[in-house]
Formats: structure tokens, C-alpha cells, sequence
């Protein structure tokens, strides 16, 4: 009988006293559970297990309870992984940990992620399992994403070690060998023959050990992978080599053969290939360490007015940290005093320095302009933007594409396949080809082996997401989930927020038409004061734009506002009322028939006319907007160039909406709709064109985002649209919308062709290299050029993947030349 464990679980569903009580009767009917107590206000479970009951049998029956515990995910880092098999192997090993409800692996990162019910597995399970499948793993806190650049730099410097050894002892062992076809005399030696095995056995021994002590014991267990490929042909050439040195006898006459260079320069071009691997995988993973560079070491906190430099480690909420001119910003806070620009362009992509004062806030790892700033501490360590920021491009970087499952179903059954088909080979040559055919059939079965390994195979998918999603987050696009990438690539249709996405979101004043004989600037002074009093979204606009002109804004004397009409009062001792038409009439004031005019055309014109009344008479007509993005044109003009559809989803005025989509050259708008009437306009839209992207910022934008087949929130916005989409746009640019699209489409082209690649080399080569092709006149190939080939293979889907780095949303000479010079 196990141990009592000990287990506090959280439960979701939970509503009131009864539902406790459910939940303590389900916990309690476990076998051996005791002590089960449940809190209501903390919504966790704690009970002790016994009697061969598991974590995982308490949370499936809190699930058919209806009182599910909320998924969470285990993030491992694994060391040992070498192709695709090794992939699906770990994969199975920690799917069935009682509890998992999923696992992915990526080979190129080195990371598992695993999905589970919070609290029901043990970290120390799962590495157990990673390890009784022959792989080391540890723990990794999901809060802090580690830089997998150390680990890829330490599996280098080894394999880099391992390849120089393996090749100068090589070097003799492939003089000797073709010194004999030279010098006759040589090539029979006895001791030429033994010095050849001693090296071999040195090397295989050695730099080669690793194939070994990997590729035999996932053999016996019955589940090869790479380096059981590998070990076969690099061994099974050493036997027969070994057999014919020390005991000819014992083969066919005329079979003692020696293929010890065939065995050596196996381990040698394999850790060749791998050692280029390993240098090109940590290309591909260098966009975290990248952002992990960008945060210093230490911090200049200012305490009792001194300055003491500390480690960033030990900053906390609340310190005061000095930012001097040229420094990097070293956490996330608010400027306390000092004015500077700062180069925010590591978070949104934007070039173009923004000014910070005191109120305004800050993230860490941003670069200081010429100014002096301290800054008050509010978010360290984990909870910063920069270490938010990593951990999504690491979720993004270890999650799979759908196309991935595919990949994952070949390769599981690649490995046996090959083992089945170089056993084929070495039975058809032995018995098929002229004696003595022992070393012509091990020849080619051994290069059936070593050309079949299916490293390119497992790299396609891993490393071009990497390097996209890595792309991405250096140009301000934050990917949740790789599956993001793909889903991207299949929109149709780009649905559009207005307020905050297409425009700034920030409401100005754009005309002032006063009546004859009223000065424009009296006037905009005296609507100002009574707006100071207003809390209507546009009154701050007013308030701006009086100050812009660097007028005197006057106390009110007294202010009433009245709901849908406008607001009144006296300032500067006068009279003063703004609002609608229909506020004039209720006044009883006079619409000047040229001021009503003005706001007519101005309306049409897309913007909000408010008619302001001073002493009884109609004295000016104020118009606001709510400008136009920078760019927004032009980057609506690059989508529709790029065969989307794109459209205008508002809950503004259909008039207003109109006006902004036909200087957008926007074609389909939905206006005037309620949150709810953003998601039927999703669903319309993909019943008509097909899969909908929806952009916004706004809590009302969350409904919508959820429901489009992919959701991009304005990094800018609040944190509700940011939590309810799967792409985060750093920038309020909608060109980052432009990129988000443009790397989408290279990356699954890019592992389209890696794909392509990696199957088409394994289809043409195989039979290649099982010697099919001899008995037509044909070439055969040796495991020498196998080991080569399948060296290069994983080095060119490496090589294709790294040329992401320069992907982007640069517009194509045609969809330029699709643009108008006009800017709105």
C-alpha cells in the first residue's frame, strides 16, 4: 500500500455552502480519504489520500462532480533529445504520468510543456518519466523563462570537443585505409589492420559513446530512435571489421572485409552535423536571450537621498531607481521626476523615441535618451512587461502547429520502419547478390540506417516557429501559441475596432467656426471652463485644445449638465451652454442659419459638431474627431492587396463609421452595434468570406476577440482585450497588423518547404542507398555519403528556418504601387 499523500487542490464552480458540501462528499468517497476540508473563500480542497487512491482519481471525480480543478501546465527542460522518435517518445512517457492531460514537446527548444490538473502531478513524476525513458529533465519556472542559450551553448562546446577527437583520430584510420589501395602490400597488414581497429575502437568508444549509451537501450526497449540508427550502422560496420581482423576465419571465403572507416566517419560526420545543428538551434532561440539582455545587471536605487547601485535581483516594489542618460531602465514603474525621451523600440517596434515625465510609466529594459529620470518601482522579476513578454515568446516558441500532428504520426513509426527496411536490404543482397555478398549486404544496410534519420524531420516545424515567433517579438508582435501562427495564415477576412484601433482613440478639436463679430479664442476660453466641470469623453478634448493655444482657462461660477442635451453655467461672468441642436431649441435659442450649415457639413464630414450659446445667442460651432491612425490607410491598402477582405466593426455612429471607412477605402462596415453585436458581425463575416481576424483594444473588443478564429489585441489597450486574444500588437501601429500577417504566411511556407524537404530527401535516398538502383546500373551509396547526407539534411532545414530572421511586412513593389500618395 502507497503512502498517505497529502493534497490542496483548487476547485472551480464552487457558489455556496452546498456546493461545498458536494465537494467534501465526493473527496471523502475516495478509497482512504481522510481529513477532506473544503473552503469556500479560498476555493481549494485539502484532503490526505490513502489506500492506493491517486491525485489524479480526486480530480477526475471533482470533475463529474461538476467542480473541475482548474488545468495548469509543468514546463521541463530536457537534455538528450536528438530527432523526431526521441520527440515522440518523451510525449508518450509523460502522457501517461497518471493526471496528464497532455504533453508537447519541441525539439528545437529542448522543452516540455505538459498540461495537468493544478496541483494532481509532482514535478518529481514527470522527470522520473522523462528519465525512464532514457532523457535527462528538469524543472523550469514558467515565471521565469530560462535562456536555453546556456544549455545549447554547453551541448556545443561538447559536441564541438567530441568532433575533434573524433577526427584526428579518424584521419589515420582513412589513410591507412586508402593508402591500401595505393600500396597493395599495406591494405592486407595485419598490423595496418589492428592499428585501424584500436582507433575505431577508441573512437566509438568515446566521441561515439553517446550513440551507444542512447541508441542500444531504447533498442532493446523497442522504441529506436536517431541514435539507435546510428549505433547499428557504426556498429555492425566495427563487428564485421573486428571479426575480419581477429578472426577471418569465421567468415565466408573472400568476405573479410574492413569497413573501420565506414564506422568512424559515421560518428564523425554525424557529430559534424550535430555540432552545426547545435550552432544554428541556438540561433533560433536567441530572441529570448535577447530580451533577457536587454534588463541590467544592477540598479541605482535612491534611498535616504544617496545613490547605492544593487543587484537587479534585489529590487523591490516601491524603491526609487535613477536612470541616467544612455542607461537602459532596469523595472517596470512610474517617472517620479526628471523628463527624458526614452526608445521604447524592444516592446512595440517602434522607432521613434517617446517623451516621459513625471506620471508616465515606464518598462524595464527600455533605453534612456539624454534626461535624468528616477523612477518608482512597481512590478520586478517575473511580473515585468520584458520578463511577460519572454515567457509568451517561450510558450509560443514549445507550443505545436496543427500541422505538426502529421509529422508526429510518421515519425513515430519512421524509426521501426527503417530498422524493418535496412533488415529487408541486408536479406535481399545476402541472398540475391553474386558471392561473397555478406559485406556488399551490410554495406547497404548500413546505409540505409544512417541516411534514414529523421533529424530534419523533427526540426522542420520547431525551428521556423522559433525563428518567427522570435522575429515577431523583436518587431512588436507577441504570438500566445504557435497554432496562432497558422490560423493567421488562413484568414480572410480582417476585421477592424475603430475607436483606439483605426483612430487614435483620443478625441481632438479640428474646427472652431465662430458667428460674425465673436473671437474664436474667447470663445473656445469660455467653453473650456465650463468643460472643466464635465465629465463627457469629449470635454477633455476642449480643454486640450484651449490650452494648445495657450489661453487662459477661467473657473466656472456654476455648471448644471443635463443627460443627452448638453451643459450650461456662467463663467467669467457670462453666459455659457454647449451641447446638441436640440439643446438650443430647449434654451430657446436661434440657430444662426450659417453656423447651422457649418455643422451640417462638418457632420458629413465625419465629425461631432457641438454648438456653444453665449448670453442667448448662437456664437460658434466646435467640431471633434477622432483622427486617423498614421498609416491606417495605407496599411488597409496593403491587406486588400494582399486578397483580404477587410472591414470596420463600431459600436460609433453609422454616419461617423461611413465617413472613416470610405477615407480608409474600407468596403464593409458594421456600425452601431452593441459587444454582442461585434461577435454577430464576426460570425456574418466568416459565413461570408471565411476565417476572421478581429483587431481591437477595448473591453467591449474581448466578446470579439474570443469569438474570431484569431483575435489580435492592441498592446496599448486595456488588459482585457490583451487576455482575450491570441496575438498581442505591442504597437498602436497598424503596421505591426501588416507584419503579424507577413511572418504568419512566411513561417508556414517556410515549414512547408523544411517538410518537403525532409520527406522528399528520405524518399529519394532510401532506396538510393538500399542499392536498388545497382541492378539497373545505377549508383549505390556508401555510409560514408549517407552520414554526410544525412548530416546536411538537418543543417539545410536549419539553415532555411534561420532566413525568418529576416522575414517582414514590407509591402511587394505591387502592393506599393497599389498605395496613393494621399495621407489622411
Amino acid at each position: 500500500m502507497s503512502d498517505p499523500v497529502a493534497l490542496t487542490l483548487p476547485v472551480e464552480g464552487m457558489s455556496c455552502a452546498s456546493c461545498v458540501g458536494r465537494v467534501e462528499r465526493v473527496l471523502a468517497a475516495l478509497p482512504g480519504a481522510r481529513d477532506v476540508a473544503v473552503n469556500l473563500a479560498t476555493n481549494r480542497a485539502s484532503l490526505v489520500l490513502g489506500g492506493g487512491a491517486r491525485p489524479s482519481d480526486a480530480a477526475a471525480a471533482l470533475a463529474d462532480a461538476g467542480y473541475p480543478v482548474p488545468e495548469t501546465q509543468s514546463l521541463l527542460a530536457l537534455e538528450g533529445l536528438s530527432c523526431a522518435s526521441c520527440v515522440d517518445r518523451v510525449e508518450r512517457a509523460l502522457a501517461a504520468v497518471p493526471g496528464v492531460t497532455g504533453a508537447s514537446v519541441n525539439l528545437a527548444a529542448g522543452r516540455a510543456v505538459v498540461r495537468h490538473p493544478e496541483g494532481v502531478v509532482a514535478m518529481a513524476d514527470l522527470v522520473a518519466a522523462v528519465e525512464a525513458a532514457g532523457y535527462a529533465a528538469r524543472s523550469v519556472d514558467g515565471a521565469q523563462p530560462v535562456d536555453p542559450a546556456a544549455r545549447q551553448d554547453a551541448e556545443g562546446r561538447a559536441l564541438r570537443r567530441d568532433l575533434i577527437a573524433a577526427a584526428l583520430l579518424s584521419a589515420p584510420v582513412v589513410i591507412l585505409d586508402m593508402g591500401g589501395h595505393v600500396l597493395p602490400g599495406l591494405h592486407g597488414g595485419v598490423v595496418t589492420a589492428l592499428i585501424q581497429a584500436v582507433l575505431a575502437t577508441v573512437i566509438l568508444a568515446g566521441p561515439g559513446r553517446r550513440f551507444f549509451l542512447k541508441g542500444i537501450p531504447g533498442l532493446l526497449r523497442g522504441r529506436p530512435d536517431m541514435n539507435a540508427l546510428v549505433a547499428l550502422g557504426a556498429g555492425a560496420a566495427y563487428l564485421y571489421s573486428l571479426v575480419s581482423t581477429l578472426a577471418p576465419g569465421l567468415l565466408p571465403a573472400g568476405a573479410a572485409h574492413l569497413y573501420f572507416e565506414a564506422s568512424v566517419l559515421i560518428v564523425t560526420l554525424i557529430l559534424l552535423g550535430r555540432t552545426l545543428e547545435a550552432r544554428a538551434k541556438g540561433r533560433t532561440g536567441q530572441a529570448i536571450a535577447r530580451l533577457m539582455d536587454l534588463a541590467p545587471k544592477t540598479a541605482r536605487v535612491v534611498r535616504d537621498g544617496a545613490e547605492a547601485e544593487v543587484p537587479l535581483a534585489d529590487l523591490r516594489v516601491g524603491d526609487v531607481v535613477r536612470v541616467r542618460p544612455g542607461e537602459r531602465v532596469a523595472a517596470d514603474g512610474v517617472v517620479a521626476s526628471g523628463t527624458s525621451h526614452v526608445d521604447e523600440s524592444m516592446i512595440t517596434g517602434e522607432p521613434a523615441p517617446v517623451r516621459k515625465a513625471p506620471g508616465d510609466r515606464m518598462v524595464g529594459g527600455t533605453l534612456n535618451g539624454r534626461g535624468s529620470l528616477d523612477l518608482r518601482v512597481d512590478a520586478v522579476g517575473g511580473a515585468t512587461v520584458l520578463a511577460q513578454i519572454a515567457a509568451m515568446v517561450e510558450r509560443a516558441q514549445g507550443g505545436k502547429l496543427p500541422i505538426q500532428a502529421l509529422v508526429d504520426r510518421v515519425t513515430g513509426r519512421f524509426v521501426p520502419a527503417v530498422i524493418g527496411i535496412a533488415a529487408t536490404t541486408f536479406l535481399a543482397w545476402l541472398l540475391l547478390a553474386p558471392a561473397p555478398a555478406l559485406g556488399t549486404a551490410l554495406v547497404n544496410a548500413v546505409a540505409v540506417l544512417i541516411i534514414a534519420c529523421p533529424c530534419a524531420m523533427g526540426l522542420a516545424t520547431p525551428t521556423a516557429i522559433m525563428v518567427g515567433t522570435g522575429r515577431a517579438a523583436s518587431r512588436g508582435v507577441l504570438f500566445r501559441d504557435g497554432a496562432a501562427l497558422q490560423r493567421l495564415r488562413d484568414v480572410r477576412v480582417v476585421a477592424l475596432d475603430k475607436t483606439g484601433t483605426l483612430t487614435e482613440g483620443q478625441p481632438r478639436v479640428t474646427d472652431l467656426a465662430p458667428a460674425d463679430g465673436v473671437a474664436a479664442d474667447e470663445v473656445l476660453a469660455l467653453a473650456a471652463g465650463l468643460e472643466t466641470r464635465s465629465e463627457h469623453p469629449l470635454a477633455g478634448a476642449v480643454v486640450a485644445a484651449a490650452r494648445e493655444r495657450g489661453l487662459r482657462v477661467p473657473e466656472p461660477d456654476s455648471f448644471e449638465a443635463v443627460d443627452g442635451f448638453g451643459i450650461s453655467g456662467r463663467v467669467a461672468g457670462r453666459a455659457v451652454a454647449l451641447g446638441a441642436p436640440r439643446y438650443l431649441d430647449r434654451l430657446g435659442v436661434v440657430l444662426d442659419p450659417a453656423l447651422a450649415d457649418r455643422a451640417e457639413r462638418l457632420a458629413g464630414a465625419g465629425r461631432s459638431p457641438v454648438h456653444l450659446v453665449l448670453d442667448g445667442r448662437h456664437a460658434a460651432v466646435l467640431a471633434l474627431a477622432d483622427p486617423v491612425k498614421t498609416g491606417a490607410r495605407e496599411a488597409v491598402a496593403v491587406l486588400k492587396a494582399r486578397g483580404l477582405t477587410v472591414a470596420m466593426v463600431t459600436g460609433d455612429d453609422p454616419r461617423a463609421a461611413a465617413c472613416v471607412a470610405e477615407r480608409l477605402g474600407i468596403d464593409h462596415v458594421a456600425a452601431g452595434v452593441l459587444p454582442g453585436g461585434k461577435v454577430e458581425a464576426v460570425q456574418r463575416f466568416r459565413a461570408a468570406h471565411g476565417p476572421v481576424a478581429f483587431v481591437g483594444d477595448g473591453i467591449n473588443d474581448a466578446p470579439a476577440l474570443a469569438e474570431a478564429d484569431v483575435g489580435l489585441a492592441i498592446g496599448t489597450g486595456t488588459d482585457i482585450a490583451v487576455d482575450s486574444a491570441d496575438v498581442v500588437l505591442m504597437s498602436g501601429s497598424l503596421d505591426s497588423l501588416v507584419e503579424a500577417l507577413a511572418l504568419s504566411r512566411a513561417v508556414m511556407a517556410n515549414i512547408r518547404q523544411n517538410l518537403f524537404w525532409a520527406f522528399a530527401y528520405n524518399a529519394a535516398l532510401i532506396p538510393v542507398a538500399a542499392g536498388v538502383l545497382v541492378p539497373f546500373g545505377g549508383p549505390a551509396l556508401s555510409p560514408i555519403l549517407a552520414a554526410g547526407a544525412m548530416a546536411f539534411s538537418s543543417v539545410f532545414v536549419l539553415g532555411n528556418a534561420l532566413r525568418l530572421r529576416r522575414a517582414g511586412g514590407r509591402p511587394t513593389p505591387a502592393e506599393a504601387a497599389a498605395l496613393t500618395p494621399r495621407t489622411v
